[in-house]
């Protein structure tokens, strides 16, 4: 071996060993500087509300800031995009949710890859779904509004196009084969409020959205979509009880980092969020309003996010639905 070559070898051993080196101690003195959490949606909703409060326990256990930065736009793509292409290094998350999964069917064009180019770090919590009717309908359970589809004009309401209140009925009404007329409209709360004018019979959405409905009797719960029932609703029985074995979903948020992160920064964050999520003060106050805290390791959040998207993506195609 030449001596030129040898030079080589060593300079790219030493090399491959600072590189190793700065990832493993990285971690340790992370971070140094404060953190921007990009929220890809609006200040005020659910993304925004979770993200503040782990961003704030964050900052009191960590000692930096963590800056809330809100970039809505193109059902959270546009957020999604800049942190894609954001540095790897930690200082940089995003908020992502069950409408980042979807998304990635229903655009046709993204500039960027959930998979390819973001790396979860956690999942911070979900907020299950529940099925309500306007109470003028004579149905209360699944199998009721299954045999008023049959004989009668049932529309219902969504938020749009492609979220998740739309495909959710759209594989109800897969599995339960029956057809139903979708209304969407801008927004959850417009079609709130037609369900309760009556303008549109039934409507799927977060129980923490719906619930103060039922409560006041204006709304009329017909099921929810979680692994057993909710404590917010104990007396109402899961669509697994009611028949239907697959409908276990609702509107989870997590957090991603750019590709090429440090796995040791992934982890430091993970176990972080992970911590706060079990938090009494955290449980209790999401707990009231229906959003189930999560928390769990960095490779689970990927499993969830990897089976969100397919399973959603293939709802997208079944649907037909395209980005408006």
């Amino acid at each position: 071996m030449s001596k030129e070559c040898f030079r080589t070898i060593r300079f790219a051993t030493i090399l491959f060993v600072l590189v190793l080196s700065s990832h493993s101690t990285q971690a340790a003195g992370y971070p140094e500087r404060p953190i921007r959490y990009v929220v890809a949606f609006g200040p005020g909703g659910l993304n925004d509300v979770v993200g503040r409060v782990f961003c704030q326990k964050i900052a009191e256990s960590w000692g930096q800031s963590v800056i809330v930065d809100n970039r809505p736009g193109a059902g959270g793509n546009v957020g999604a995009d800049l942190v894609a292409r954001s540095a790897p290094d930690g200082y940089t998350m995003l908020s992502i949710s069950t409408a980042h999964a979807i998304g990635q069917t229903l655009y046709q064009k993204l500039n960027y890859s959930l998979e390819r180019d973001l790396v979860p770090v956690a999942i911070l919590g979900s907020s299950p779904l529940m099925m309500v009717a306007n109470a003028g309908i004579p149905v209360r359970t699944v199998s009721d509004l299954v045999n008023w589809a049959k004989s009668n004009r049932v529309a219902y309401a969504s938020g749009g196009v492609g979220v998740i209140s739309h495909l959710s009925m759209e594989m109800f009404k897969q599995a339960a084969h029956i057809d139903l007329t979708h209304v969407p409209y801008k927004g959850g709360g417009p079609a709130l409020i037609d369900l309760l004018s009556g303008q549109v019979q039934v409507h799927t959405n977060d129980i923490g959205l719906v619930l103060s409905g039922v409560r006041a009797g204006k709304l009329r719960a017909i099921g929810m979509m979680t692994a057993k029932r909710h404590p917010l609703q104990p007396d109402l029985p899961t669509f697994i009880e009611q028949g239907y074995k697959e409908f276990v979903m609702g509107n989870w948020i997590g957090v991603v980092v750019p590709a090429g992160t440090p796995r040791s920064t992934v982890n430091k964050l993970a176990a972080e969020f992970s911590r706060i999520a079990q938090l009494p003060d955290v449980v209790k106050r999401f707990a009231e309003q229906g959003f189930d805290t999560a928390g769990g390791t960095a490779e689970s959040a990927a499993a969830l996010v990897r089976k969100e998207t397919l399973r959603f993506g293939a709802a997208v195609k079944a649907s037909g639905a395209k980005a408006e």
